[in-house]
């Protein structure tokens, strides 16, 4: 009568004998894994967005300071209104008798935009996008272009024949650009040269 085997000599011999591990090459490199502070870089958007809107006030005050300067000289009347519109500076003179200093079409209104732009990069060492408005012209002119160009985008959505608008600065035609963009079935491009370079508004989008 012969003997069972145990089940745990009956499991020794069905296992398959393992390699032994590798040694550890010294050579070898392990590469750290990067590990993602979501924290810091939520804190230095931050901070970019601080530095930013700090430039910006900084570039209203320079500019508040040279309109200003530059009102006593000319005997002009006239309160100096500082704010941050989206991304740039935006200075305004309100008050009355400015005519003189918006000219025919705002093109004295653009030379001393200019030459505040000049005067505020050359105080903060950066290029200036500042906006100025002068008597409200600016802001009358955004409310008559909106309308210009909401009813041009819906005559050419209407008939599918494109459109070109009078010639305009950049301002003008950034407005146009806007509010054709969010209207439906049309869209806009720029063409021409300064100071004739216009908007012209296209079927489809």
């Amino acid at each position: 009568m012969s003997t069972p085997q145990s089940s745990t000599d009956s499991r020794a011999e069905d296992a398959t004998d393992l390699p032994d591990a590798d040694p550890v090459d010294a050579d070898a490199v392990v590469e750290p894994v990067e590990v993602v502070d979501e924290t810091d870089d939520a804190a230095d958007e931050e901070t970019e967005d601080e530095e930013v809107d700090d430039l910006l006030v900084q570039e209203g005050d320079v500019a508040g300071d040279y309109l200003e300067k530059l009102l006593d000289i000319l005997d002009v009347d006239g309160d100096i209104d500082l704010d941050v519109e989206g991304d740039r500076a935006s200075v305004a003179v309100v008050g009355g008798g400015l005519k003189t200093l918006v000219g025919p079409d705002g093109a004295t209104l653009e030379a001393l935009q200019e030459l505040t732009r000049l005067a505020v990069a050359q105080s903060t060492g950066t290029r200036s996008r500042l906006m100025l408005d002068i008597g409200g012209f600016r802001a009358q002119r955004r409310a008559d272009l909106t309308t210009l160009a909401g009813e041009a985008a819906s005559r050419v959505a209407a008939s599918g024949t494109a459109e070109r608008l009078a010639p305009m600065n950049p301002f003008e035609r950034k407005v146009v650009h806007d509010v054709v963009a969010a209207a439906p079935g049309v869209h806009s491009e720029s063409e021409g040269e300064e100071p004739n370079r216009r908007v012209v508004v296209l079927p489809g989008s």
